[in-house]
Order: structure tokens, then sequence, then C-alpha cells
């Protein structure tokens, strides 16, 4: 099944999943479930077993979670009903492409399955563009949507700069509801102060206001244009930023959903500046918009999706698969496990030798941390000069 926020490249786990079933395992079945818990609680679970490979082709390839997707929370009192359509289809091997909450899943599925002494191989597969999970170098789907937001806001800042005094500051807000992986990655092509992004506003830093629109004042005033990048659920000095101090919304795993920071905080710079501040909120189009793949990011969700069926075969279970990167100048990262317990309910924020306070509110982060992102999202951008810089 596949749960959580859909990646761009998803699907290619997907695809790898079935296409090494399709010949390690050609006597079994594999069943794909309609939006996760739900469909398995609902009995509407699909046979995907005989899939062509163009198809394989054309799934692994496609935005969103093909198999449809889910944030329900597995209850105590699903047990019986989920155990009782695993067993009538004699399902012994479980995959969850997903990330934090599907590791929570993973574990309460193997520790219930211990319990009942239902035969279960569990193997979770990780995707998220929050880049979040502990034990890997990075997640499957973070290369792509970083690539997305480097892009978006280089972007963003030349429109800034050519569109002068009619709107010169923007302010993009973008995924990563506990840690700031996905801003970060805006400061991939930022060669020096001219170049956006101006700041970085991360959950693990709180913003605060006044030094925020002091340097977007800065900026403005120095350069002719600003742009700050700022994490959905980045806090201020005292809490929530802006007016709402209670969640629109909270799923099933416990997780607020305010309104975002990037509207009040465009209202702020506006009355400070008195200028027109764009605030831009791209939303599902950053783990979505297919241009925007690596290369690198699809190759590695097919292999760690083949991989992880390789590992169940081997017996392995109650594992979530990794990717451990090797040193040396040549990016190389080969598939590993971790034991579920050890992931579920953890979230891995920015070390400080990739972003400290400093580096972000200066809008950038440290060659270290670029280093690790570049070759994460593909062939590196030729990025041509601004006909103007000061």
């Amino acid at each position: 099944m596949q749960s959580g926020g859909c990646t761009a490249v998803i699907n290619q786990s997907l695809a790898g999943i079935i296409t090494s079933y399709q010949h390690i395992a050609p006597k079994s079945r594999i069943y794909g479930a309609d939006h996760g818990i739900e469909g398995i609680l609902s009995g509407n679970i699909h046979d995907i077993t005989d899939i062509s490979s163009e198809g394989i082709k054309s799934v692994g390839s496609s935005p969103g979670s093909a198999l449809g997707s889910t944030r329900r929370k597995l209850l105590p009192t699903d047990t019986d009903t989920i155990f009782n359509l695993l067993d009538r289809h004699k399902i012994q091997t479980f995959h969850i492409i997903g990330g934090n909450d599907s590791a929570t899943t993973g574990l309460t599925f193997q520790k219930e399955a211990e319990s009942i002494g239902y035969k279960l191989t569990i193997v979770n597969v990780p995707k998220t563009i929050d880049n979040d999970l502990v034990q890997t170098d990075h997640c499957p789907g973070y290369g792509s949507s970083a690539r997305f937001v480097a892009q978006a806001t280089l972007g963003a800042g030349r429109d800034a700069l050519a569109m002068g005094i009619s709107s010169p500051i923007t302010i993009m807000e973008v995924m990563g509801r506990d840690a700031g992986w996905l801003a970060a990655s805006a400061s991939l092509y930022k060669r020096n102060n001219f170049d956006p992004p101006h700041y970085i506003g991360v959950p693990e830093i709180p913003l605060d206001e006044e030094k925020f629109l002091i340097q977007m004042e800065h900026a403005y005033r120095e350069y002719g244009y600003a742009v700050a990048v700022v994490a959905e659920n980045v806090k201020g000095i005292n809490g929530i930023i802006g007016e709402q101090t209670e969640p629109w919304f909270t799923d099933d795993f416990g997780h607020p959903y305010y309104e975002g920071p990037s509207r009040y905080l465009a209202e702020q710079v506006t009355k400070k500046l008195g200028v027109r501040c764009r605030y831009e909120k791209p939303g599902t189009i950053q783990r979505s918009l297919m241009d925007s793949v690596s290369k690198t990011d699809s190759n590695e969700a097919f292999e760690i999706g083949r991989e992880a069926s390789l590992r169940a075969e081997t017996g392995q279970t109650g594992i979530i698969m990794c990717l451990d990167r090797k040193s040396g100048p040549v990016y190389e990262c080969s598939p590993s496990t971790a034991i579920l317990e050890d992931v579920a309910g953890k979230v891995r924020l920015m070390p400080d030798e990739f972003l400290n306070v400093e580096l972000a509110s200066l809008g950038n982060t440290t060659e270290e941390f670029k280093n690790y992102l570049e070759p994460l999202t593909g062939a590196p951008l030729d990025i041509p000069k601004y006909l103007i810089e000061n």
C-alpha cells in the first residue's frame, strides 16, 4: 500500500516492487490496497500481478500515488478485519510505501501479527519529500522536490528583480512539517548575497519577526529585490506565526494544520516597506511536477522498491529500507535496512553542519549541505548570470 503525502517518484518504488516479484515469485499474487488502510478495511484490494511491462513503466513515471494514498491511522479495532482479509487472500508479505507515520503503521502491523501468531513479513519502503526519516542518508522523493524548490526560488528571484518597484519582494512557503530540509534546498543555486533566497525559515529555528523584517528591508534596499523561503510549519519566538492560534484541521496521527506563515509575513513586509510583497504557496505542485523529477531520485526509488522485495524473500521482516551514501568525491548510494522500531515516531532535523541561525537569516546553507544536496537533484543547473548585479 501507499501512504501519506505523494512524491514525484513514489510510483517508481511501486514499479520496482511489482517488477521484482514478477521475476522472483512468478507463482504468487500481488495485491494493491485502494487508498491504503481504507481499502484493506473495506476489502477493496486489486490484483495487480499481471500488469504489463509497459503498464509498469507508465505507472512508475506518473505523478500521485497510483494505488491511492491515505492518512488514516491504524486503530486497535481494525485488527480483526485486516487480518481476516490478509488470511483470506493468503497474504504473507506486506510492503508499505510511506514516511514516518507509515513506519509506525508497519511496526503496529508487525507487533499485532506476532501477538496473534500470524506469519507476516513486513518491509517498509521509505518516501517523503520532508527528508526527515532517521537511519537513512536521504529519502526517495526529496531530491525531486528539492530540485523544484531550488529552481522555483531562482525563478521567483529573477521575476521579483524584473518587476522592480511594482512587486519586488516574494515569500515562498514550502512543505516541511517538522524539519527544514525542503526549505533549505532553496539555497542550492545561491552563489553570493545578491542571489535568492535572502532568508530561510525552518522549523528548527524560531523566526524572529523583527529580525526577519529587517533582513527583508536590507535585501530590498541593497539588491533591489528580496526573496524569503519559509517552511509551512515554521514557528515564531512565541509559537504560531500570525493570528491563527487553533489548527483548522488535525489528522488521525495528531498532526495539526495551520494556514501557514507566508500570507501573514507578506502583509507585515508590505506594511513596513510600503511595496507589494507577493506570497507563493506551490503546495502539491512541489511534489508532483514531473518535469522536476530528478533522475537520481527516480532510479533510487525504483531500486529501493526492488530491493525491498528481495529482502522480504530472504525472510527479513520488521524493517524499513534505507539509503547509505558512500564516502568519496563521486556520489554513490546503496540500499540498506533499519529496524522499524528505530525509525517509527522519530524525526531527523537538519544538523548544524548543514544549517545554522546565522546562515538561515541570510538565506544560505553550508557548502557541506549543498554538496550533500546537489547529486540528489540530478544534473546540476547551468545558471545564467544576471544582466545587472550589485
